[in-house]
This record gives C-alpha cells, structure tokens and sequence, in this order.
C-alpha cells in the first residue's frame, strides 16, 4: 500500500500528466482551425468572430470548429473503449473493432444505402449504423453466456466470427447495388468528420463525456480485473456484472462514433498501448489520459487528411490506419530489442 505522501506524489504527478495534454489539446484545436485551404491566423479570430457575414466566419463556423469537436468526442471515445476492453481482457492487441460492432453498424449503414433509406432522410445513415451495432452487441453478448455466466474469451472469439460474416454480408450487398451506392458505402467506410448536423455533434459530445464519467466509477473494479476474474472476484467485485456494464458502454460508444463519423481504425488500439506506456496502469489516470490523446491524435489526422492533397481531402481513415500501424510496428519493435537487450544480459 503507499503511503499518503506517496499517494500525494503521484496525484501530482498525474496532475501534470492532464495538464500536458490539456496545453496539447489546446495547441491541436489551434492548428484545426488555423489550417486548411483557407489559412486563419488565430490572432484574427475575435475579429472573424465580430464578422458573421465574413467568408472566414463560415468557414469557422460551420466546418472546422465542428471537425475539431468531433475529433476530440469521437478520438477520445474510440481510444477510452480501446482502454477499457484491454483492461478487460487483459490483451493490448483487443480494441474496439474486435468485438464486431464495426461490423454489425457497417452492415447497418451499407443495407441503409442499398435499400436508398439515407435519401428519404439523412439521419436515417447514423440511425442504421447504430442499430447495426446495438445488434452484434445483443447477439455476442447472448452467444457468450454460458452455464458459468459470462465467457470474456468466448466473447472475444464469437465477436471476430460475427465480423467476418458482416463483412461477407457487405459484400452481398455492394454486389446487387449500383456503382453509385458503392462509391457512398466505400467513402464511409474509410471514415470522415465531415458531419455538419448541429444535432448528431451535440449529441457525441454528450454520450462521450457521460461514458466518461460512468466510466470512473468502475477505475477500481478495472484495476481489479488487471490480476484476473478470479481475483477480482476475491477482492470483493462481481466480474461478471462489472464486465457486462463496461461491455455496454464500449459498445455504446463504438456504435456512436461508427454511426457519426464511419470506421476509422488503429485509435481505439494505438492510442491506449501508447498511453498505457506513458503513464502506467492505474485506471484512475489511464481514463482520462487515454481520451484527451486519442482525441490530440484524431484532429491532428484530420488537419493532415484536410492539408496533405489540398485543396483535396484525404478520408481520415487512411490517415489513422498509416499513422497508427506505423507507430504500433516501432512499438512492437522497441519493446523487442529490450527484451533482447535484457535476455543478453
């Protein structure tokens, strides 16, 4: 156990931690809204702000201050649901695509768009992608149960089966629609914030700061199932029901994000090992860590998807994938040559 003046310290030193990725969220917003095919310097904002027929104000207003709000909602959830399904599984290669929720909302959107239900209203896309993810959620969760209770494992397993058959569900589809129909399933699949609906924004914004803080009253259960079920279970917590409400709340905020902004992948994986690096452990600061950085990174892809082929854009899922495999490759392969180094010695 430590000690006050050791617990004292490390709140302090988990106050920085915040702290540094507060001034580095601060530093990407800035870069958000300052870069694009229009460059706006921020010393000039108050002025754009005063001027609201001005060319600038519309491109603030109604583009990049939601691009930025939606990189940090949607980069933060995808990066706290990575943080707490390895926690739960104890694996640092599960993440929130795992478990087939990006299967079962792309099956959603894609039947949504073959059956032309985004034409008769728009939100009709975000609607069928949620449902979509709200049933694989109900269909592993109901495969899983066995006579022992909940199976993590056999979840885990049920979850990459149900992808591949969405997936293979997907193609089905694309392969009766028209080139059209393909061309819109194709360009959501590779991701975008490019969502202006004043609505589906505040509504992201809410369901992850509230999955947020749900989330911290189970920083103890979590730590506890880092030593196992079993333990976990000794130490006075009920696994099972612990894992069942997480479960819930990744999935919700897979859907959502799935929904919103499409599949943008490697956040939800990168984002928490590189976290997790950084600042340990410990649920209590790996939460909050974990949403702030994954949100830095997700705006920081979108300036480069916005800047990189300009006046083009890139989807934002290209980005993250190359990004992020890259960074994960020389992870794997720092932490192979200290193991080698260690071996040696």
């Amino acid at each position: 156990m430590l000690s006050n003046k050791g617990m004292g310290q490390k709140q302090w030193i988990w106050g920085l931690y915040v702290l540094l990725l507060l001034a580095g969220l601060i530093v990407a917003s800035i870069l958000s809204l300052g870069m694009g095919e229009i460059s706006i310097r921020i010393g000039d904002l108050p002025h754009i702000f005063s001027e609201k027929e001005s060319m600038e104000y519309g491109v603030l207003a109604y583009i990049r201050i939601p691009r930025t709000l939606l990189g940090l909602t949607i980069g933060g959830s995808l990066s706290l649901a990575g943080a707490i399904l390895q926690g739960i599984y104890r694996n640092p290669l599960v993440e929130p695509y795992t478990l087939g929720i990006s299967g079962g909302a792309s099956l959603g959107i894609t039947f949504a768009i073959v059956a032309g239900l985004h034409l008769l209203n728009i939100l009709f896309l975000p609607l069928a992608g949620f449902l979509g993810a709200f049933a694989t959620i109900f269909l592993v969760y109901t495969l899983s149960l066995g006579r022992g209770g909940l199976s993590v494992n056999r979840m885990l397993l049920i979850g990459v089966m149900i992808s591949f058959i969405a997936s293979s569900l997907m193609m089905f589809l694309m392969s009766i629609t028209s080139t059209d129909n393909i061309h819109g399933i194709v360009f959501w699949m590779m991701g975008s914030l490019n969502e202006t609906n004043s609505t589906m924004i505040t509504v992201m914004i809410a369901l992850s700061l509230f999955c947020l803080i749900v989330s911290y009253l189970f920083v103890m259960p979590l730590n506890a199932l880092r030593l196992g079920e079993e333990k976990a279970r000794h130490l006075g917590f009920n696994a099972n029901s612990v894992i069942r409400i997480l479960f819930i709340i990744t999935s919700l905020l897979t859907g959502a994000c799935i929904a919103v902004a499409g599949v943008i992948g490697f956040v939800g994986l990168v984002i928490p090992h590189i976290v997790r690096l950084w600042v340990g452990t410990d649920y209590r600061i790996l939460l909050i860590s974990s949403f702030l950085s994954g949100g830095i990174f997700l705006i920081l892809c979108d300036v480069i998807a916005r800047t990189i082929i300009s006046p083009n854009e890139l989807p934002i899922g290209v980005i993250t994938g190359i990004v992020g495999g890259v960074a994960f490759i020389v992870l794997l392969s720092n932490s192979r040559r200290k193991e080698l180094r260690r071996y040696d010695d």
